[in-house]
């Protein structure tokens, strides 16, 4: 549990940071109770508390980026998700 609440700690610090690994997200959406379905290429699928979130796994690079995590904190807040 401490590594999912370091990433939700971490998606929600400013300045924004470019380097959370996606697949410590995942792992945290999932603690949370999300589903993840896989789309097309890179493409998933979030559903969390009745709220979706389409975006693309990051590639060749494991991390984050900025945009992408700002993405998931304002999905995260709509979520009812909160540090």
């Amino acid at each position: 549990m401490s590594n999912h609440r370091n990433t939700l700690v971490a998606i929600f610090t400013d300045p924004i940071p470019a380097n959370i690994k996606w697949c410590d997200i995942e792992a945290m959406l999932k603690w949370y109770g999300a589903t993840i379905e896989e789309g097309r290429g890179s493409r998933v699928r979030i559903r969390l508390n009745g709220v979706k979130l389409v975006c693309h796994r990051p590639h060749p690079s494991p991390d984050t980026d900025k945009g992408a995590v700002e993405t998931v904190r304002a999905f995260l807040t709509r979520a009812g998700v909160e540090t």
